[in-house]
């Protein structure tokens, strides 16, 4: 498989020669690799320039640019209709950053997704936070190079024609409904209209398929002023994954015990797990069953576990003892167990009361 990359830029000449410059020194394998720079109009020439400049020696260059302003939906949309063209995508905005190997990473893990289609595209981005609590976020490894997470990414995706068009058949479909369900965080339904995500998203929760996501991530975000950031930060800047020493040995959907709803939830804990909190917030738990919870709440304990080990599921997998995670009987009433007990210092290694005074007082002082 030889995925186009198609790089999508908009008003950020700086970030898009960033992103080429990354994308120039990277390893590739093969030659004939198409390269399409995507310009929605932004009424400065200085995105064409920088796209012109760039020097591209393995296969085709093709610079798009829009005569007029299509919006951040409709041209992340038309990029990835690129993939039905060249059979396979890999899709990056122009705030990105790729790892050296980003491309043998992506072509392999398309080739392999491809033949399961319970799995909506690839991720070149690894969480290490969750984007809702922001809370830290580990996907627990089960000796595989991927895990398995029901939320499609917009930091580095691939998709191959038939992923894309099983999107692609969903969303033409859509008839307007509101976007809120139960089986993902009210947040991504209320993202603006100019989000093209959290369609992906909803489509993926409502036909059950999941994004293949890397152990190491092959993208970072420099979270450049744009659209959907009002100022540059490095909260979702992660470490990029090194050269390859070895083919990728993956995991499919069937064999994965690191497979995560949209909630970033694993969902291979045996009965439904809120451990983040962020289900019972939103009142979307289920009616009877049981659930993993951290929360203190009014049903019966079936059975509690510590809080020590990394990520927090391992703490049920290997049974270590405590009363942090508790395992409650939604179906039974009882009385809510008393304290959370030592979350924020496991949460934030480190952090004491004297960081927490240091952290305020120089804040302050450089205000």
């Amino acid at each position: 498989m030889k995925p186009a990359i198609v790089v999508a830029a908009y008003n950020r000449p700086d970030a898009l020669e960033r992103l080429l410059g990354s994308i120039s020194r990277a390893h590739y394998e093969e030659e004939d690799i198409p390269l399409i720079i995507s310009i929605d109009n932004s009424g400065s020439r200085a995105c064409l320039e920088a796209a012109e400049r760039f020097a591209w020696e393995h296969g085709a260059k093709i610079i798009s640019a829009k005569e007029s302003r299509m919006g951040l939906k409709a041209h992340l949309l038309s990029c990835g209709d690129l993939s039905l063209t060249y059979g396979s995508a890999i899709i990056l905005e122009d705030d990105l950053y790729v790892a050296e190997d980003f491309y043998r990473y992506a072509a392999r893990a398309l080739e392999f997704s491809s033949r399961d289609e319970r799995v909506g595209g690839v991720s070149l981005y690894c969480h290490l936070f969750h984007v809702f609590t922001r809370l830290p976020f580990r996907a627990i490894d089960d000796g595989y190079d991927n895990y398995y997470l029901q939320f499609a990414s917009s930091w580095g995706q691939a998709v191959t024609a038939g992923q894309w068009q099983g999107f692609k058949d969903w969303l033409a479909g859509w008839d307007g409904r509101d976007l809120h369900t139960e089986k993902m965080p009210d947040e991504v339904a209320s993202w603006s209209s100019s989000s093209w995500l959290k369609y992906h998203i909803r489509y993926l929760t409502e036909t059950g398929k999941y994004f293949l996501y890397p152990r190491e991530s092959y993208t970072t975000n420099f979270s450049d002023e744009g659209e959907h950031a009002r100022k540059k930060g490095t909260e979702l800047q992660v470490p990029l994954a090194g050269p390859m020493r070895r083919e990728p040995v993956f995991s499919g959907l069937s064999e994965s015990a690191s497979v995560y709803d949209a909630f970033f939830e694993n969902e291979a804990l045996g009965s439904v797990s809120d451990l983040y909190g962020l289900k019972r917030r939103q009142g979307k738990l289920p009616a009877e069953g049981c659930v993993y919870s951290m929360e203190a709440l009014p049903y019966q304990v079936k059975a509690s576990f510590g809080l020590s080990m990394r990520p927090q599921e391992a703490n049920i997998l290997q049974g270590v003892p405590g009363e942090e995670i508790r395992l409650y009987d939604l179906s039974a009433a009882g009385q809510a167990p008393s304290g959370k007990g030592g979350h924020t210092a496991y949460y934030y290694r480190g952090l004491n009361r004297r960081k927490i005074w240091d952290y305020v007082w120089n804040t302050w002082n450089l205000s």
